[in-house]
């Protein structure tokens, strides 16, 4: 039997090669790729972002335990692909035009990913249209915006009047988050939702995307 636990537990702990040699395992045993990633590593990353929420492990235990994700992920891969899975959705994510910080974006990232999301990570110092051509191409659900500086939270607004005028408003949902950020500005700004913390933005995107 395949052993969903001891993955979890060496991917919480970052352990990667653990997490490789596991999930190999599994995979030698018959279990189906998509079974050993969504019980195995999904579910240890839904513990990770709930601890995260609750101030019991910080940014460092994220960044390993997203690490051992993706040690994991590189042996499913081939196999996910060839299973066809359908991703759970696509979010467009990025740090405002004239902002460079990236730190809160990349562990949205990793949260989302977490969830079975598919991310086009754009960086950081992103402009409005940039925004909207990668949802166009990719055909988003979401595009996710973080800034960190109240000088540049005014470039959240231009991302959905951008949206607005390729005719896509109705098409994408629009989160935005950073430590500036409220609820109060994003309904000023007609944004659709705010999120406080990475791994409340992970969950909000996935129930949008189901």
């Amino acid at each position: 039997m395949a052993d969903f636990n001891a993955i979890s537990e060496m991917l919480q702990k970052g352990k990667a090669q653990d997490v490789k040699t596991l999930c190999q395992a599994a995979l030698d045993e018959g279990v189906p790729a998509k079974e050993v990633l969504d019980k195995g590593l999904l579910a240890a990353m839904d513990i990770v972002g709930e601890k995260f929420k609750n101030n019991q492990v910080f940014v460092p235990e994220v960044l390993i335990a997203a690490r051992a994700m993706n040690a994991g992920l590189e042996i499913l891969k081939p196999l996910l692909v060839s299973e066809d899975t359908d991703n759970a959705g696509t979010v467009v994510l990025g740090t405002v035009k004239g902002d460079l910080h990236d730190i809160g974006k990349n562990l949205v990232k990793i949260m989302m990913e977490g969830k079975g999301l598919k991310v086009i990570d754009l960086g950081s110092d992103v402009a409005p249209e940039k925004y909207v051509e990668a949802a166009k191409e990719n055909n988003a659900d979401i595009i996710a915006c973080s800034a960190l500086l109240t000088t540049t939270m005014g470039q959240m607004e231009k991302v959905v009047h951008a949206l607005e005028e390729a005719g896509m408003r109705d098409k994408v949902t629009v989160m935005i988050g950073g430590a500036p950020v409220t609820q109060n500005f994003c309904d000023s700004i007609k944004a659709d939702v705010y999120t406080a913390d990475a791994a409340t933005a992970a969950e909000s995107a996935k129930s949008i995307c189901a």
